[in-house]
């Protein structure tokens, strides 16, 4: 799964992902999109503009524990920041990443990668291999796994709220792979209702 720690909606889609390993044979592997790179150049609203300023730290941070430590720390750090930002509405900032990495059991000099461009490329390149096989008119969640015969199969979402627990959640990326690995499937959406549920 392709995320950017900001956004509500990838973090109910991890929460699900992990519950879809209990019940399936699946090992998830988290990696890092980019909503601020996906944004450059677009016309988009102030506040928005602000948040997207602002989301350059998050991504940078994990891509630097990437890098220093690997999958599972970036796993790790996911979950700490994810915690922190939808569940404790704290607000993006070092004080936020040197906690964050903390829970995560990593040193705090990793927040120093969030005012750092050094990243930025390993970032980028990270952000085009999650959105290159989905295009760049979705944002995130995008997952990457294997298709009902084995091909590989990429596609945004699912987008839903509350997510699944149990036996539901195996249920759901049963029907999500079915549809993302029948040839020329593209889209299947309804209007939402409600805000995302971090239940």
């Amino acid at each position: 799964m392709w995320f950017d720690p900001i956004c509500p909606w990838a973090w109910v889609t991890s929460r699900w992902l992990l519950e879809v390993e209990q019940v399936r044979d699946v090992d998830v592997r988290f990696h890092v999109m980019s909503l601020s790179v996906l944004n450059e150049g677009r016309d988009v609203p102030e506040q928005y503009q602000q948040l997207m300023q602002a989301g350059w730290g998050p991504v940078r941070v994990c891509v630097a524990v990437q890098q220093q430590h690997g999958p599972d720390a970036v796993r790790a750090l996911y979950t700490a920041l994810g915690t922190r930002i939808h569940l404790g509405k704290e607000e993006l900032g070092r004080d936020l990443y040197v906690a964050a990495l903390a829970d995560a059991g990593l040193g705090p000099e990793l927040a120093d990668a969030a005012g750092s461009t050094d990243y930025d490329e390993a970032l980028r390149a990270s952000h085009e291999a999650g959105m290159r096989p989905v295009g760049q008119d979705v944002g995130t969640p995008v997952i990457h796994a294997p298709g009902p015969d084995g091909s590989p199969v990429a596609f945004f979402g699912p987008v839903v709220t509350p997510r699944p627990k149990g036996e539901a959640a195996g249920r759901l990326w049963d029907g999500v792979l079915l549809v993302a690995g029948t040839p020329g499937f593209y889209e299947l959406k309804r209007s939402r209702e409600v805000g995302p549920s971090f239940e």
